[in-house]
């Protein structure tokens, strides 16, 4: 009886971030499943983060430390060391959910093209802020993200056969053409139903807001086409503003 194993790419980029490299580093060698190979690339930090790293070069299959163009840059570094059947990106700050996540995932189907769950989102200090407000749907297709990007980048594995490079042209919102490309080219895509990721909150989208919608509605007409993106906008705001309602009056 064959069991499924595939080998996991898990990637993990950072810079200067000393303060929760380890959180994460230890998150991905703290995985029951041992089919992995781990790549972290650095932007050449000089805070400490190397320090920190290599407490684990042993357990580290690759490690790349130097100058790059930006998040997406380094990403596709990784991606481009990648040996996995699988790939993952677990950047600094974020975490698998649990110390059986991967496991889980791979348990959930034989041999899907993508597998993927729900995030937990966790400020600063930490402390568990809830689902994210894009509930991860219940099935999804390439088409899935048209109202907003509903499945976060640490809680989806896809085959690294259907992955190609991010596009350099987006600097914030890569990440959405780069699962949308990739869905429209999977057969089978399997919803885990759990949660799989802790999401570190307060990226670089949420410093430049302006700008990381504008990529995302470039991105969502050039799948979708002009006109139903500016009516799905009109709900994504919709939505954006019952949710904050809804958060008003649990606080009241």
């Amino acid at each position: 009886m064959n069991v499924f194993n595939p080998r996991l790419s898990v990637i993990t980029i950072v810079y200067n971030n000393a303060r929760d490299i380890e959180r994460t580093v230890l998150s991905v060698l703290g995985q029951t499943y041992t089919n992995i190979e781990y790549i972290i690339i650095d932007g050449l930090s000089n805070d400490g983060t190397l320090q920190v790293i290599n407490k684990y070069h042993d357990r580290i299959s690759k490690l790349v430390s130097e100058k790059d163009k930006g998040i997406y840059d380094a990403m596709n570094k990784g991606l481009a060391l990648a040996t996995g059947d699988y790939v993952i990106f677990m950047n600094s700050g974020d975490e698998f959910y649990a110390p059986d996540t991967v496991a889980h995932v791979f348990a959930a189907a034989d041999d899907a093209d993508i597998y993927y769950g729900e995030t937990e989102m966790i400020d600063n200090n930490l402390q568990s802020l809830g689902q994210r407000r894009h509930q991860a749907p219940r099935a999804f297709t390439w088409r899935g993200f048209k109202y907003g990007m509903s499945i976060s980048h640490q809680a989806i594995y896809i085959r690294r056969a259907l992955t190609e490079p991010y596009d350099s042209r987006y600097h914030l919102s890569a990440d959405i053409d780069w699962i949308i490309r990739a869905a429209k080219k999977a057969k089978k895509i399997v919803n885990v139903n759990q949660y799989v990721a802790k999401y570190l909150v307060g990226g670089m989208s949420k410093k430049k807001h302006r700008q990381s919608l504008q990529e995302r509605f470039n991105i969502m007409k050039r799948y979708y086409g002009l006109i139903p993106t500016v009516l799905n906008h009109f709900v994504i705001a919709f939505n954006l503003g019952w949710h904050r309602l809804g958060n008003k009056h649990t606080n009241d």
